[in-house]
């Protein structure tokens, strides 16, 4: 990313009813809309664009190309009693080519280890909330109202539908999918499908095939599924079958990964819409 002096904003294009912090860093060609805030501790990369009404509190970093609509609020403090106004956060940290549509907010993180993280070519819709801590990977899907609470993770390729919610502490793995409507506090493993409260309904197959995951894998994983996951088996007989499954195949293998390293645990298991998904 690609940042200016902290004085020196001549290469950006800011409307003079907007509001930039002399301490704010800016990229080349950035564009700042009408009635903007850009606070102290914000560095803006290459080819950012606030169109109008965007509200940007420090520390945050928005990387090149991303494109932020009207009402956006980025790295206000997280929604946490233990976490009172001043005090210290790493804040906000949002990776390259992402799009924030309206409404959409991301809270600062309030633990000092990390800043809650989006990850590169996100979509957050309108109104999607990412709460403090969270940690969101590559070209993830949030829809419509989409809620992520605290300390929540989403992995690369996730997609949660409208109006759905994912519960403080939850994961949702990699090519995972939420339907729209549900809210789960339980943990979605990668490549599955949750469309009921606290379930694992199938696999995300259309994800699995529109991102070039091999057929024998596409069939190992509905073979794992189907004989160990849909049966809802103890914790310990099901990490034992998975990693057996694994040896002969990685996306299996980073399924079992993934239950293995769950705190909260996975939804029951379904196979009830395996096909359909």
């Amino acid at each position: 990313m690609a940042s200016g002096s902290p004085n020196h904003h001549e290469s950006a294009e800011i409307h003079p009813s907007s509001h930039v912090d002399p301490d704010a860093q800016l990229g080349e060609g950035v564009i700042i809309g009408p009635r903007c805030y850009v606070g102290a501790g914000v560095r803006l990369g290459d080819g950012v664009r606030l169109i109008n009404s965007v509200h940007i509190e420090g520390p945050t970093t928005i990387g090149e190309n991303t494109i932020l609509y009207p009402f956006v609020v980025i790295g206000m403090p997280g929604q946490d009693f233990k976490f009172a106004p001043g005090d210290p956060t790493p804040g906000v940290n949002i990776g390259s080519g992402c799009v924030l549509r309206e409404h959409v907010t991301v809270h600062a993180a309030t633990k000092d280890d990390r800043p809650t993280t989006i990850g590169d070519r996100c979509y957050l819709m309108v109104a999607s909330h990412v709460g403090h801590d969270s940690l969101v990977g590559n070209d993830v899907i949030l829809v419509n109202s989409a809620l992520l609470a605290g300390h929540t993770e989403v992995g690369d390729k996730a997609i949660l539908s409208g109006n759905t919610a994912l519960h403080q502490f939850c994961r949702v793995g990699k090519l995972a999918i939420i339907s729209g409507g549900v809210a789960t506090a339980m943990d979605v493993p990668p490549f599955c499908l949750c469309d009921q409260i606290n379930a694992t309904n199938g696999l995300n197959l259309v994800g699995l095939r529109r991102n070039g995951v091999p057929k024998d894998s596409i069939d190992a994983l509905r073979y794992a599924f189907r004989t160990v996951i849909s049966k809802s088996l103890p914790r310990t007989e099901a990490l034992e079958k998975l990693e057996a499954l694994g040896v002969s195949d990685p996306y299996v293998q980073e399924l079992a990964d993934f239950i293995a390293g769950s705190k909260r645990g996975i939804g029951r298991g379904t196979d009830r819409n395996t096909r359909r998904a």
